[in-house]
């Protein structure tokens, strides 16, 4: 008598409760992050503090409060790892993938600029010296993040910001914040987000959330860290990974805090020059 293979157990569907729960949390952090950055006055200095110890210590901070929302979000969907986008492909190509796309996605922003700045200026919105002045105005106040004076001057606060902040705190806990969300509008509203068409539409949904959460920096500074998330996502949607999107942004952050020294000291003897 030929035995009975055992009947496999289909997986029981989460309710969609608990995806409720895990977007909710996920926003509600990134949102909490904003309000945080705006309260934030000048008395306060840098978001990361202005010492190295200090910097480690916020660091620290930024990324056990993250993973404790994220370890609740995660508990209440259960999301695997193709839910969160975290499987790792193709040995170091993903690496090799973030240098190109950082490079690029610098290159998409500033040409975005000048085409945003040649419309207005073409419309008869603004003329090129309200532009120049606009964007003088309300340039990135990155020293509202980071404190520039120590950059140039301490090496081990310089070396922490190029790689424990750029690549984990901003990288790894803001793209994983990312995947995270897209995970729930999908499991949410497969019919709107399922598709490639929907999750680009997610997308964006999360990119003007993630530029709102840069606020603190300046409006200038939002909206080049929304276009930013944009680019970011679709790396992430296209690859069906998180980890080109993760060392394209780290890579993205450490050249731009490596430039910002030689950018202020530049900015400094531009000051100083004889005015004819």
């Amino acid at each position: 008598m030929e035995s009975v293979p055992p009947r496999i157990q289909e997986p029981k569907p989460i309710s969609r409760w608990r995806w409720w729960i895990h977007l909710s949390l996920i926003t509600a952090y990134i949102l909490l992050v904003a309000a945080a950055g705006l309260a934030r006055t000048k008395s306060h200095g840098p978001a990361l503090s202005n010492t190295t110890s200090g910097l480690l210590i916020t660091c620290a901070l930024e990324l056990l409060s993250f993973g404790f929302v994220f370890g609740l979000a995660w508990l209440a969907s259960r999301a695997s790892l193709d839910d969160l986008l975290l499987r790792w492909r193709m040995n170091v190509v993903p690496v090799l993938l973030g240098v190109g796309y950082s490079v690029g996605l610098r290159i998409a922003v500033g040409l975005l600029t000048v085409m945003a700045a040649g419309v207005l200026i073409a419309t008869g919105v603004m003329t090129l010296d309200s532009v120049k002045d606009f964007l003088t105005k309300h340039s990135p106040r990155v020293e509202n993040a980071v404190d520039v004076g120590a950059l140039g001057d301490n090496p081990a606060y310089f070396w922490l910001t190029l790689t424990l902040v750029s690549f984990a705190v901003a990288g790894l806990r803001e793209e994983l914040w990312r995947s995270s969300f897209l995970a729930g509008m999908k499991a949410l509203w497969p019919r709107q987000f399922g598709s490639t068409v929907g999750q680009v539409g997610a997308v964006c949904i999360a990119a003007i959330i993630f530029g709102l959460a840069h606020l603190s920096m300046g409006i200038v500074a939002a909206l080049m860290a929304g276009v930013l998330g944009v680019g970011l996502g679709l790396i992430m949607v296209f690859h069906r990974s998180i980890w080109p999107a993760v060392f394209a942004h780290g890579f993205f952050d450490a050249t731009t805090m490596a430039l910002i020294p030689w950018a202020t000291q530049l900015m400094q003897q531009l000051q100083h020059l004889p005015k004819h």
